[in-house]
């Protein structure tokens, strides 16, 4: 059973991760946006054309991970020793998690926290594009916007915290107990890039709040959503591959 339950979690993750990436299709579709400097989430803003799609994928996106995370933190809990005579010491009481189990459990969590912001944060759009309209930044920033929009920021920036303590803590449990071996390889060189993306996001958001330009707004916080859309791909296939305990 936790075999199952394994791969359960895995089939989750990896449609979750494929529906994350969904924004690749202003490759293909008109959005009038430019990549370069506009927020990802300005896809989905209420005034944007394909917005109801942009808004549906992400709303998927985040159930799905939140349902992978929930499932894969149930299997990596396992069952639990059985109770009666021959364990007294355990009658009466949930089983506490050893120690090797807490960055696992602390990881599904977190990812947890990111699937559920995510999809909150499909629900909360932004009424128009502050990067892309002048009128629409100078409404934000005379805060003549829909409440939606500081809730969007509330819930975009778990989002990320969660993903980010996810990846941390998630690559910290492969490498120490050996298993899950592709992630073990390659989760700590998405990690450093994921907070060198981060950076580069909070560094460009902090320069257009200044009215310094945008400093390539958008295709940075395109690498860090791809960033994490390509870990979670790593974690399924990882969990794929690993056998049961």
């Amino acid at each position: 059973m936790p075999g199952k339950v394994t791969k359960a979690a895995a089939v989750l993750l990896g449609l979750g991760a494929l529906a994350y990436t969904s924004w690749v299709l202003e490759v293909l579709v008109r959005t009038g946006l430019d990549p370069v400097r506009t927020y990802v989430s300005e896809l989905a803003a209420a005034d944007q054309p394909l917005g109801g799609l942009f808004r549906a994928t992400d709303l998927v996106a985040g159930l799905l991970v939140l349902a992978g995370a929930l499932t894969g933190l149930a299997a990596s809990r396992g069952p639990r020793s059985p109770r009666g005579p021959r364990s007294p010491r355990r009658s009466g009481s949930p089983r506490r998690p050893r120690p090797r189990e807490r960055w696992a459990l602390g990881g599904w969590i977190a990812l947890a926290v990111f699937g559920a912001a995510t999809a909150v944060d499909s629900r909360l759009p932004l009424s128009c594009a502050p990067t892309a309209d002048p009128e629409c930044a100078a409404r934000e920033t005379a805060g003549l916007v829909p409440a939606t929009h500081t809730a969007h920021a509330v819930s975009s920036s778990l989002a990320v915290t969660g993903a980010i303590a996810a990846m941390i803590a998630l690559t910290v449990a492969a490498r120490r107990y050996g298993r899950r071996r592709p992630l073990a390889r390659t989760g700590p060189a998405l990690v450093v890039l994921e907070l060198a993306a981060t950076a580069w996001t909070l560094a460009a958001v902090a320069a257009f709040e200044a009215g310094k330009g945008t400093w390539a707004l958008g295709a940075g916080q395109r690498l860090q959503v791809l960033l994490v859309a390509v870990w979670l791909a790593v974690l399924a296939a990882s969990l794929v591959r690993e056998r049961p305990r």
